[in-house]
C-alpha cells in the first residue's frame, strides 16, 4: 500500500508560482501513473494533470494548459506540480492519487491535500 503527502501550497497572488510536491511511502511509485486533482471551495473534486509511470506522458485539464507541468522524480518517489501564472481560479485543495495504468483504472491512495490560495 502506498501513502501520499502532498505539500508546497500556500498563499500566493495572482501571476506567482508555485511547485507542489507529492512524496510516497511504503511502496516505490515507479510503477504507478500519478495523477494531480484539486477541489475548489463548494465544488467538486476535478482532474488536473497525470503522469505516467516513466515520465514520458503526460495530459492535463484544459483550464491548466500551458502553466501547470507535471514530473516526477522516481528515485525520490516524489510528483511534482509546477503552477505559473496563477489565478484566483486555481484557488482549490489540490490531492495527488496513483492507478497502475496511465490510460485507464480507478484513481486510489490520495492524499490528504494541500491547500493552494490565489489572491486577486
Amino acid at each position: 500500500q502506498v501513502q501520499l503527502v502532498e505539500s508546497g501550497g500556500g498563499l500566493v497572488q495572482a501571476g506567482d508560482s508555485l511547485r507542489l510536491s507529492c512524496a510516497a511511502s511504503g511502496r516505490t511509485v515507479r510503477s504507478l501513473a500519478v495523477g494531480w486533482f484539486r477541489q475548489p471551495p463548494g465544488k467538486e473534486r476535478e482532474f488536473v494533470a497525470r503522469i505516467s509511470e516513466s515520465g514520458t506522458s503526460t495530459y492535463y485539464a484544459d483550464s491548466v494548459k500551458g502553466r501547470f507541468t507535471i514530473s516526477r522524480d522516481n528515485a525520490k518517489n516524489t510528483v511534482y506540480l509546477q503552477m505559473i501564472s496563477l489565478k484566483p481560479e486555481d484557488t482549490a485543495v489540490y490531492y495527488c492519487a496513483t492507478r497502475p495504468s496511465y490510460y485507464i483504472g480507478s484513481w486510489a491512495s490520495w492524499g490528504q491535500g494541500t491547500q493552494v490560495t490565489v489572491s486577486s
